[in-house]
């Protein structure tokens, strides 16, 4: 089959974007639901039907274990999940996270299809904690799975019962919702989401939740002479695309716009610096950071936040062949910078330094960029947190740090030190695209903030957007890194 009757093949399939539970109030407990008590020992169990042997082996048991408790009355499912009404700090809400999480498996088990939330602490915050981490734990990407039925969650139905804010439950729909599709984005094979694919499926996202979307193709891309994205596309038989997304109500906060930059590159083979053994297995991957700013964007329209943020998303692939960029390169920049190409596998910074100088153009507040860019940081961090650098204020950064804690996408700051460019200096050009053995999240973050002419902060989450086994609520897979964290600083900035 040749390479034009397969794209079409392609570009025809559609992505089914895995339904969400939505998560509902009700003043009563749905008929024939089953129950989950957000509870302490002193709670009032005879509230909800419990007869008094069922409270006095709840309570024994609430005595000994912290997990969650269960009761089978005729049938139904009683869960009794523990829980400190004191405690609504960062910890404890990540704690309710993961306790909803292995309910959820118990959930899944039982083939229980509606789930009733009903808190007996008056704790809200910990409420949509657990509220939050039964959704994420119910994502499944089974699109390509041809027995469904057998493999497919059981829950369809998420209720909290009682009097809680309506608008922090749909804010947090949105924010899952959004999370949902970054993760369906990312599982999504590269032979189907191509850098044109991906423009469209934005496109579809703004349509979908009101904001404007412009895609460059490669004659915009050229004329424009991006440098960095036109090089990293040499050795790609597809085209790449810059998409530019924006989300302007008006009645917003801020006077200049909030800027996310997302690296959103298709595939990485790592081009003639090749990557070798299961290194190349999770390259579909690595345009988790566009996805996450496309989703962050989404929420931000569904949730109507007021706040004028755009979006930029240079995407492409990075393939091997006879065309491909090769170490030794010169390329010329979007602003004219010369850069000297000391590895091909550091092309996520090169289309992402073109993207960094177009935002220039909206003299913004604030840039945030979020990439898949390094394994200096996976290496640092693993996948429990983000290596964070740039030159924003320590107010902002500290907002962001403070914002990753409360959902638990945590950032790990390191230093933008002068010293660290002298690693990037060239013989023959301005600068290289990479630098020395050591320190290379850093590196990698001083040659992007070169491009820079404003408020920044770079975001490395190359350890958390993918997990290769079973991360709690997080899933297997995509696991939508960045969404929750960038959302939450949105809705407080």
């Amino acid at each position: 089959m040749n390479r034009v009757t397969l794209e079409k093949i392609v570009y025809l399939r559609r992505i089914d974007f895995f339904i969400m539970i939505q998560i509902i109030i009700s003043k009563v407990i749905p008929e024939g639901s089953s129950i989950v008590l957000l509870a302490t020992a002193a709670s009032d169990f005879g509230s909800v039907g419990l007869s008094e042997e069922d409270i006095h082996y709840v309570k024994t048991q609430m005595d000994v274990q912290s997990a969650h408790i269960a009761l089978n009355k005729s049938g139904r499912w009683f869960f009794v999940q523990p829980v400190d009404p004191a405690k609504d700090t960062a910890a404890e809400k990540e704690k309710m996270r993961r306790n909803a999480a292995k309910l959820h498996s118990s959930v899944t088990q039982q083939k229980i299809q509606s789930l009733a939330i009903v808190d007996l602490t008056g704790n809200d915050v910990l409420v949509y904690a657990f509220s939050e981490g039964m959704v994420l734990s119910n994502y499944q990407f089974l699109k390509y799975t041809t027995k469904k039925a057998e493999k497919l969650h059981s829950l369809s139905v998420l209720t909290i019962v009682g009097t809680v804010e309506p608008t922090g439950i749909d804010d947090l729909n949105c924010v899952l919702e959004a999370v949902y599709k970054t993760r369906d984005l990312v599982n999504e094979p590269a032979n189907v989401i191509t850098p044109v694919r991906f423009a469209a499926e934005i496109k579809a996202m703004g349509k979908e939740a009101g904001f404007d979307v412009q895609v460059f193709d490669i004659a915009d891309i050229d004329k424009m002479k991006m440098g960095g994205l036109l090089a990293v596309n040499l050795g790609s038989t597809g085209t790449p695309t810059f998409s530019i997304l924006e989300w302007k109500p008006g009645a917003k906060k801020n006077k200049r716009p909030v800027v996310l930059v997302g690296k959103s590159i298709t595939f990485d083979s790592g081009g003639h610096n090749l990557k070798t053994g299961d290194s190349m297995n999770d390259m579909k991957g690595d345009m988790a950071g566009g996805a996450a700013v496309a989703a962050v964007i989404y929420a931000a329209a569904r949730s109507q936040l007021p706040i004028h943020v755009v979006g930029l998303i240079p995407s492409t692939d990075n393939r091997i062949s006879p065309d491909a960029y090769s170490p030794g390169d010169i390329i010329t920049m979007y602003d004219g910078t010369t850069v000297e190409v000391s590895n091909t596998d550091a092309e996520g910074r090169l289309i992402m330094a073109d993207a960094l100088t177009y935002a220039k153009k909206y003299g913004p507040e604030l840039v945030i960029d979020v990439a898949t860019l390094t394994g200096s940081a996976q290496r640092a961090l693993g996948d429990q947190g983000i290596a964070a650098m740039g030159n924003a204020s320590r107010e902002i950064m500290d907002k962001l740090k403070n914002c990753g804690e409360s959902v638990h996408e945590r950032l790990v700051e390191f230093p933008l030190w002068e010293e660290y460019a002298e690693c990037l200096q060239s013989d023959i050009a301005d600068l290289k695209n990479a630098g020395g053995k050591y320190a290379g999240m850093i590196t990698a973050g001083k040659f992007l903030e070169h491009f820079t002419a404003y408020p920044y902060i770079h975001l490395d989450i190359a350890g958390v957007a993918f997990a290769d086994e079973n991360a709690s609520y997080r899933g297997k897979g995509g696991t939508g890194a960045g969404v929750r964290l960038l959302f939450e600083f949105l809705k407080n900035y």
